[in-house]
C-alpha cells in the first residue's frame, strides 16, 4: 500500500500542471477574456468511469463556454490533493470524510449531487450461500464464517470506506487468507471487479460499475441488494476560498449550481438508460427530487 502513494502523487502533479496548462491556453482562445473559463475538480473514481462526470462538464461547457476539468482518485486521495489547494471542488462518497474536510475548513459544505447503492457480488456458485439475504451485514458474516474469498479495494476510496463500514456495523475486523487487499486497488472500481471476476471471489461494489461492466463480467453475479446501509450518496464540496484565496470559487459555485439545476440533475436521471437500458446514478438535489 505505501510503496504506491509516490506513484499516485507524481501521476496528480502531472495531470495537475497538464491542467493548469490547457486552462492558460483556454483562456488565450475565449471570446471572453475577462471571464474564468475553467474550473478544476478532484473526482473520485467511479463516477469518471461510469461516464457522467464527462457528460456533466461537456453539456455545462457546451452551455456556458467554462471547462472544467478533473482528476480522478479515490475518495481519501482526491480529498487529499485538494487540500493543497490545486482544486476548486471535490466530487465523493464518504461521508465521514467528507465532513472532516468541511470540519477541518478545506471545504465550505457537502452538497447532495446524486445516489446509487452498492452491491455485493460474488461467484455463480456461492460458497457463502448469500444469496438472496436482505441484510448486507448478515451476508458479511457468512462469507467471514465461510472463510471464502473476498477482494478488497483497501484504497480508503469511498467504495473502501463504506465496505468498512459495513464490516463495522457487522461486529467483524476481516483479517486472514480469505481476506485480500487488492494490491492495484486504488485504479478503481473496475480494476478491482475484473480482479475479483478472475478470483472467482466476493466484493462489495456499486452497482454502476457492475452495469458498465457487466459484458466483461464471467464469474460474478449480485447476490445481495437493497439494503439500506448499500446506498451510495455522492456529493459536492467546494473548496474553501477564504483558505486558498486563488481557486476559482465562483465558477466552481456556478458549476455546483447548474448540476443541483433541473437541467442538471435531468442529465443525470437519464444517463445510462440509451447504452444499458437502466440509470446508472439517482437525481438528489432539491430540484432533482422534484423530478
Amino acid at each position: 500500500m505505501g510503496k504506491r502513494k509516490p506513484l499516485i502523487w507524481f501521476i496528480v502533479l502531472l495531470l495537475t500542471a497538464s491542467l493548469l496548462m490547457a486552462g492558460g491556453c483556454n483562456q488565450a482562445t475565449q471570446q471572453t477574456p475577462t471571464a474564468k473559463q475553467q474550473v478544476l475538480m478532484a473526482s473520485t473514481i467511479g463516477p469518471i468511469d461510469a461516464g457522467i462526470v464527462k457528460a456533466l462538464e461537456d453539456a455545462y461547457e457546451q452551455k456556458t463556454g467554462v471547462r472544467v476539468r478533473h482528476v480522478g482518485a479515490g475518495t481519501g486521495e482526491a480529498l487529499k490533493i485538494a487540500q493543497t489547494g490545486s482544486f476548486d471542488l471535490v466530487l465523493v462518497h464518504a461521508k465521514a470524510l467528507e465532513e472532516k474536510f468541511v470540519a477541518d475548513g478545506y471545504g465550505t459544505e457537502r452538497i447532495a449531487l446524486m445516489y446509487n447503492d452498492f452491491v455485493i457480488m460474488g461467484p455463480a456458485d456461492d460458497p457463502a450461500k448469500i444469496k438472496g439475504e436482505k441484510s448486507a451485514t448478515a451476508a458479511l458474516k457468512k462469507i467471514a464464517d465461510s472463510k471464502s474469498t473476498f477482494i478488497s479495494r483497501g484504497d480508503k476510496s469511498g467504495t473502501n470506506v463504506k465496505e468498512i463500514e459495513v464490516w463495522d456495523a457487522a461486529g467483524i475486523k476481516p483479517s486472514g487468507d480469505w481476506y485480500k487487499i487488492y494490491e492495484k486497488g486504488s485504479t478503481g472500481n473496475v480494476p478491482t471487479l475484473l480482479y475479483t471476476d478472475e478470483q472467482k471471489g466476493y466484493t462489495l461494489m456499486d452497482r454502476a460499475t457492475f452495469i458498465t461492466t457487466k459484458d466483461k463480467i464471467k464469474n460474478l453475479a449480485v447476490l445481495v441488494e437493497k439494503d439500506e446501509i448499500l446506498i451510495n450518496y455522492i456529493s459536492l464540496i467546494p473548496v474553501n476560498k477564504a483558505k486558498f484565496p486563488n481557486i476559482n470559487a465562483d465558477g466552481a459555485k456556478a458549476f455546483i449550481d447548474w448540476m443541483g439545476s433541473a437541467e442538471g440533475q435531468k442529465i443525470i436521471k437519464d444517463f445510462g438508460k440509451d447504452k444499458y437500458g437502466e440509470p446508472l446514478f439517482f437525481p438528489n438535489s432539491p430540484e432533482g427530487l422534484k423530478l
